[in-house]
Formats: structure tokens, sequence, C-alpha cells
């Protein structure tokens, strides 16, 4: 009898967004746990591309479609394809495909967390499923809607080789001497551009905002930044390192003398622990998520003070990342993850894996 197989499916899949960030992480640690692992999704380098899955796909896939490409594996991973309501179609066809059979749902999003979404229903429940959210405040919403999940939070490489400092300075055209603060988001309304760069502007540094406007927010970018005055602003990746590929987070963050994390909302928040990964001091907004987040034992700057930023960045404690680094280490640390949705499977009864 061959290790069981476990198709891991959302609407892309391989890329640099959250989710499938922590999908790929996912799929390592049921790698450890003994599956063998097969990714679809609608788009990005997967092993099988249904485009109906893709956000704002004309047309969901058929049932007939899916059923042939998830025939043989014995657990399915739905990657916020059924938790978000980003292809309606995509979300109906999977959740009837799935029904009656084990699966298991990783909410990163929920519908109600997005105004525009607020209308929808709760993602669909089965007997034979099984739900993670990514936090308590997530869990206990979907508890509020009659369905049961787990916790398991996302989880980090604390061993990760740091990133290239020097480098990655050198290709953005920042100085030696150039304070540089990142915000490591893309540019949409919760995620507060503006707050980030009153961050820079007051501690004298250069802006970075890494990813790019989505969700019609082009214009009001081009309004915040237009209104930068003196304070120097990166966007995006850039040539990378002049190959072709975008820097890695670990240069990002080894680049940054401070992060800035101003969002009003986050399903979770990853630089909260990338920066603590890293050692580089953060300003955080004020989002639920966070303040359980925090509640580990973190020590962040508020987004909403930037004097208190400013004086941090004039003379930085070193006790509060190494403290950082070791709530990080203790309670996300990525070697620790196949534990954890081991707890989960055999919670669910999946005693046979």
């Amino acid at each position: 009898m061959g290790s069981p197989a476990v198709a891991i499916v959302s609407f892309r899949l391989g890329g640099s967004d959250g989710v499938s960030v922590e999908a790929a992480k996912w799929a390592w640690a049921l790698g450890q746990l003994g599956f063998r692992t097969l990714t679809v999704a609608g788009d990005g380098p997967v092993d099988h591309v249904l485009p109906g899955l893709a956000i704002g796909a004309p047309s969901p896939p058929t049932a007939a479609e899916l059923e042939r490409t998830l025939a043989g594996a014995d657990l399915v991973v739905v990657e916020n394809l059924c938790s978000l309501p980003l292809n309606p179609g995509a979300w109906d066809v999977v959740a009837r495909c799935l029904a009656g059979r084990p699966a298991l749902l990783h909410h990163h999003d929920l519908p109600w967390q997005r105004e525009q979404f607020a209308a929808f229903p709760p993602p669909p429940d089965d007997v034979t499923w099984a739900h993670v959210a990514t936090s308590r405040f997530s869990a206990g919403q979907l508890a509020d809607r009659g369905i049961d999940a787990a916790v398991v939070y996302n989880a980090f490489d604390t061993a990760a080789v740091p990133g290239e400092r020097d480098r990655t300075r050198a290709a953005l055209g920042v100085g030696p001497a150039e304070r540089l603060v990142v915000q490591p988001t893309r540019a949409i309304a919760r995620k507060n551009v503006a707050v980030g760069l009153a961050l820079a502007r007051a501690a004298g540094a250069t802006f970075w905002l890494l990813g790019p406007a989505e969700d019609g927010y082009g214009p009001e970018l081009e309004r915040v930044l237009a209104g930068a005055g003196t304070t120097r602003v990166l966007r995006g990746h850039g040539a990378g390192h002049g190959d072709g590929r975008p820097f890695a987070m670990a240069d990002v963050y080894a680049a940054a003398d401070a992060v800035a994390l101003p969002s009003t909302w986050e399903g979770f928040g990853n630089p909260t622990v990338e920066s603590a990964v890293h050692h580089r001091p953060l300003a955080v907004g004020r989002y639920p998520v966070a303040d359980e987040l925090a509640a580990f034992g973190f020590r962040w700057l508020a987004a909403d003070d930037p004097g208190a930023f400013a004086a941090a960045m004039d003379e930085p404690d070193p006790a509060d990342t190494d403290r950082n680094f070791a709530v990080a280490d203790r309670h996300f640390a990525l070697r620790d993850l196949p534990e954890r949705l081991g707890k989960v499977l055999a919670g669910a009864g999946w005693h046979r894996w």
C-alpha cells in the first residue's frame, strides 16, 4: 500500500501571496506526515491547472473535471477557496464535489471580514470535513455560525538563513547610512499605506512599499504617494538582484532597518512574525488578530505613534528584537507544524494516516 495522497486546492498556488506561501508550508508538513501531495489551482506553477478555479474566472470547472482531478486523493485541503467568495461558482462546485469525502478547509479569510462580502453565507460544512482557522478570533466567529474549527497559526522558519543586506540595498540604490522602512504588503485600502509613509517620514527614512496596488486602489495610492514630500519612496521588487527574480523575503527584511504593518485588518499578518524572525523592529496597526498575537509576548511599536517609532529608530533596543525572536521560535516555528497538523488529522478521526 502506497503513501496516502493529499490534494491541495486553491484559486492560485506557488506565488508570493500569503495563501500560496502558507499552503506551501502545509504541503511540506503533510509530506513530513507521510503524504504525497498534489497541487490544483486556477493559476500558478501547480500539478493541475483548472482555469475555472481562478479568481474572477468567467466560469467554474465542471464537477466532472474536478472529480477527475481529485480522483486519487485520500484527503483534500482547500486553501481559502471555500472561505472567501472570490469565485462563488468554484466555491459551489468544490463544496459539492467534496461532500461525503475527507476534506480539510483552511480558512485564511472569512466573508464577513471583508465589507464587500458581508452578505455572503459562512463557509460550507459537511460531517466528513474538518476546519482550520489561522486565529482564535476567526475560529470564534466560525463557532458563532455553527462551524467548529481548530486553530493552527501560520508557521515560520525560525532557522532561516539571513538575507543579504548590503547586496539588496545596493540593488535598490539605498546607501549604507540611509534609513529604510519597509511595508511588506500590497497596496489596498485596509493596508493603510498613508500611515506607513508617515512612519518613514517621521524617522527620516526611505519608504519601501513592497506590493502592488490592487482592488482599484491605484488612483488613491498615487494620491497618497504624491504627498510624500521629501520622503523617498521605493515600490515593488524592481529587478531584484538582477537575475529576473524578486528579492527573497529574507533579503527584504535584511535590507530594512524597521518594518511597518499599519493595517486596519489582517487575517493573520505574516510580518508580525517575519519581522521577529529577522530581528527587525515592527510598528503594527490596531487590528483584532494583532492583539491576539501580541498576547504571546511580542513587543511592538504602535503604528499610530510616529514619534515613538522615530525615537526607537534613533535608539534601537536589541532586547526587544531578541525577545520577539524568542517568542516566534517558541510559538510559531515551522518545525512544529507537522505535529500540529497531525493533531488536527487525529482529531478528525483520520487515524489511518
